[in-house]
Formats: C-alpha cells, sequence, structure tokens
C-alpha cells in the first residue's frame, strides 16, 4: 500500500510481473533451501550448486559443442555433486549442517576460482536458442523461467504438504530422535534431501546462465542470504513456526517486492539495503507477534 501510494506505477501489471519475473530465481533457490531447513539444518552451499549448474552448462556447450538438453541435464549433475559432498559430510562423517555446508561453500569456491584462472566469467554467445529461452523465452506471455519455478513450487508443495515423506521431513526437523525411535531412516532421508535440494538450486543456475549467457564464478552467494531471509519469513508466518512452501514463496515475494519499491522510490543504493532490513525485522517481528496472540 505504501509504494502503490508513492508511485502509482508499483501496483501495474507490468511492474508486478516484472517482480514475479525477477524473483524466479531466488524461489527456485529458496525451495531448496526450505527441504533442508525443514529436516532441521541450513545449507551454506546453495550458491555453490547454482554455480556449479550454470558452468557445467555452459562448458558442456561451448568446449565440448553438447546440444542443450545434454547441457541442461550435466548442468543438474553438476549440482548433484555439491549435494552429494554434503551428504557424505552431514551423515557420513556426523558433522553439523552449517559445519559441512560451510566448508563445502569454501571448497567450491576455491575451485571455481581455480577452474577460472581467478574468476574470470566464461562467456558463450552462441548458446541454442531453446536454452536461451529458458530465461528470455515465454509460453502463452508468460516467461518460461515464471513457469519453471511455479512448476517447482507444485512439485515442493506436494512432496513437503501432501505427502508421507514431507511428514517424515517435518518430523525430522521438529524432533530427530522422537523420529528415529518411530523407526523413520533419518539417513536416507537426509542424503535425498541434500542432492535433491543442489539439484533444485542448479536448475536456477541454467536459468541464470541463459539469461546472461555466460558462467560467472561465485555469483550464486548474491542469493544465499536472501533465501535464508525468505525461508524464515515464511516460518514465521505460519501458524506452528515450521518452515513451508507457501510461506517461502510469500517471503520471496516480499523481498522482491520491498527491492522493486525502494527500486522505483530512486533510493540511493546503500539507503535501500539498510531500509530493507529494518521493513524485513519489522515484519519477522510483527509476523512473531501475531502468531503469539493467536
Amino acid at each position: 500500500m505504501f509504494f502503490a501510494a508513492w508511485n502509482p506505477v508499483f501496483l501495474q501489471g507490468g511492474n508486478l510481473l516484472n517482480i514475479v519475473e525477477g524473483s524466479a530465481i531466488l524461489l527456485i533457490v529458496a525451495l531448496g533451501m526450505t527441504l533442508i531447513v525443514a529436516t532441521g539444518g541450513i545449507d551454506l552451499s546453495v550458491g555453490i550448486a547454482l554455480d556449479f549448474g550454470a558452468a557445467f552448462a555452459i562448458v558442456a556447450m561451448k568446449s565440448y559443442g553438447a546440444d542443450w538438453i545434454t547441457a541442461a541435464a550435466l548442468g543438474v549433475s553438476g549440482g548433484s555433486i555439491v549435494g552429494i559432498v554434503n551428504a557424505i559430510l552431514v551423515v557420513g562423517l556426523r558433522i553439523s549442517p552449517f559445519m559441512a555446508t560451510l566448508g563445502t561453500f569454501f571448497i567450491g569456491s576455491s575451485v571455481q576460482r581455480i577452474f577460472t584462472n581467478g574468476g574470470g566469467p566464461i562467456s558463450h554467445r552462441r548458446m541454442p536458442d531453446e536454452f536461451r529461452n529458458l530465461a528470455m523465452g515465454d509460453i502463452g506471455g508468460v516467461p518460461v523461467e515464471v513457469i519453471v519455478a511455479a512448476v517447482l513450487c507444485v512439485i515442493y508443495f506436494l512432496v513437503l504438504e501432501r505427502s508421507i515423506h514431507g511428514r517424515r521431513i517435518h518430523a525430522m526437523g521438529m524432533q530427530r530422535l522422537a523420529s528415529i525411535v518411530a523407526g523413520i531412516r533419518v539417513n536416507r532421508v537426509l542424503i535425498a534431501s541434500y542432492i535433491v535440494a543442489a539439484m533444485t538450486c542448479a536448475i536456477g543456475g541454467l536459468i541464470a546462465a541463459a539469461s546472461i549467457r555466460m558462467f560467472t564464478p561465485l555469483s550464486g552467494f548474491s542469493y544465499l542470504l536472501d533465501a535464508i531471509a525468505a525461508v524464515f519469513i515464511g516460518a514465521a508466518l505460519h501458524p506452528r513456526g515450521r518452515p513451508n512452501v507457501l510461506g517461502t514463496i510469500a517471503g520471496v515475494l516480499f523481498l522482491g517486492m520491498v527491492v522493486n519499491g525502494l527500486n522505483l522510490m530512486g533510493l540511493n543504493f546503500n539507503v535501500k539495503d539498510a531500509l530493507s532490513g529494518i521493513i524485513l525485522v519489522s515484519a519477522l517481528a510483527l509476523a512473531v507477534a501475531q502468531r503469539k496472540m493467536r
């Protein structure tokens, strides 16, 4: 309401579509983060999985002449490597999720810098149009990246909120020891969750690579903090305070609207970040207060 009163352009259909389209990659990454947080952990390597997805796809097309389907498959497979490493550290070596994924983040960051000789981008201006359309195409006027994000939202919602597997995941997140006693195969669920989350983030990497027609090392880090914020905004909105898909969607759109509205106000970049933080903290405090009142 505030942004609409300040600038009527805010509520125009074109601007609202820009908010949704600009939030697609963040939403995809936040879905992967939602899955991990629901298990009771945290994943600081989601940006590395995104980077690997973009890198594997770009290199496959540019250096090996792979078609766009093969490149996309290799990109998702590359992202899964991050999930496999996390699963080995968390399940196999019993390292805490925070420290394990932090280690994966450092390793993945170093690998990217070494592979690109210090962090230089790898561009591919002649990528196939089909791959390019992941970011620039549309179906019936709806951007393809929005459709991809919507499909993933439906899948995640059905799995996390409407399936037995989702109940097991939430049970682990709330009471892991009780879940073990109840017969849930916690390790298997954790392994699958880390791999699926990384593959999901890699899909976001494919869209990011298609958007700018290049792979930029460490670009995925820019999504990490916003993804964490979106997940915990969604959890604060839930009556039981647990991570959930609908809440994550609301959190992502909330962040997107704040950034878009502040941009329309023409604020200085540094001031915009400060106001974004104030609005975020205020919204979370209000959500928590309302939940306590209910």
